[in-house]
């Protein structure tokens, strides 16, 4: 039923077609594929979180391990730096074949995301599970909000 729904013919060739496609990603170069992404190059992605106790930073690097990524708080930015590796079958001698496209970043990366104020570096923690790091970022106590009982008068 929906084996004819495909993009409208161009009319071009394969090879014509495949030099129009680099044409809109070189020019696009840095720009975000849609909406909902992160400019190309933001590597790794993450979900920032924040509650009356703490910040929560998640960070998707799949294919990174424990060792693989240096988490550090400097002047209030906490900065991830670490380096991705290649696929295997696809380092050095790879780069020699033409490839018609590549959205898999390999090589050194650091990200930096800007926290709030009076978080408690001392008691920061971070665990990995599968390529995610949860980074869990404690306000120091006496920022935290406090509720105040209302008494009778």
């Amino acid at each position: 039923m929906f084996g004819d729904l495909r993009r409208f013919d161009t009319g071009l060739s394969p090879e014509a077609d495949w030099f129009r496609q680099w044409f809109q990603d070189l020019f696009n170069e840095g720009g975000a594929a849609d909406i909902r992404s992160v400019p190309r190059g933001s590597f790794p992605m993450i979900n920032v979180g924040r509650t009356d106790d703490a910040v929560r930073v998640y960070v998707l690097a799949a294919g990174l391990g424990m060792n693989d990524l240096d988490i550090s708080v400097q002047d209030n930015v906490l900065i991830l730096r670490g380096t991705r590796n290649a696929l295997p079958g696809h380092g050095e001698e790879d780069s020699r074949r033409p490839s018609f496209r590549r959205e898999r970043f390999d090589g050194e990366f650091v990200r930096s995301i800007a926290l709030p104020e009076g978080i408690d570096v001392e008691r920061a923690e971070a665990r990995c599970h599968d390529g995610v790091f949860e980074i869990h970022l404690p306000k120091q106590e006496e920022l935290k909000p406090r509720r105040i009982e209302i008494q009778a008068a």
